[in-house]
């Protein structure tokens, strides 16, 4: 998948990519925990380095749903969208709303090729519905 992207292998870029494999959505906190238990000592800078250079290759997705930090995913070139809990934070992928990609058409894309449409419906998760102590 690396040498694909035109980029070397390296064990942080292996470390990171295995991480938010195992933790979609996670944040570059938990990612790089999530590596320094795999190769030790690596620096914050190290792993926002391999994120970025991941993302631009394509091989990761960046989401930032307003209000919080920067999460990532391995789940890359479908147009898949986002539900996000007020209450936990738990956020989970849904599959697009209607039709082919990108999903939702404009009524006026006003010259604009769309190729891409980014939509997050936030509520209350399961969880936190039943929950008796926020109901």
């Amino acid at each position: 998948m690396l040498r694909a992207a035109s980029l070397r292998v390296t064990a942080p870029r292996l470390a990171v990519l295995t991480a938010v494999h195992q933790h979609p959505h996670a944040d570059t906190d938990t990612i790089l925990n999530r590596v320094r238990d795999t190769l030790g000592a690596v620096s914050q800078q190290a792993v926002y380095d391999v994120l970025r250079a991941l993302t631009s290759a394509g091989l990761l997705r960046r989401i930032q749903p307003m209000g919080t930090v920067a999460r990532y995913e391995t789940r890359v070139g479908d147009n898949h969208h986002h539900l996000v809990c007020r209450s936990c934070g738990v956020i989970v992928d849904v599959e697009c709303a209607v039709g082919d990609m990108p999903c939702l058409t404009p009524l006026d894309g006003r010259g604009f090729v769309v190729d891409e449409a980014e939509v997050i419906y936030w509520g209350r998760c399961p969880d936190c519905t039943t929950s008796p102590s926020l109901s």
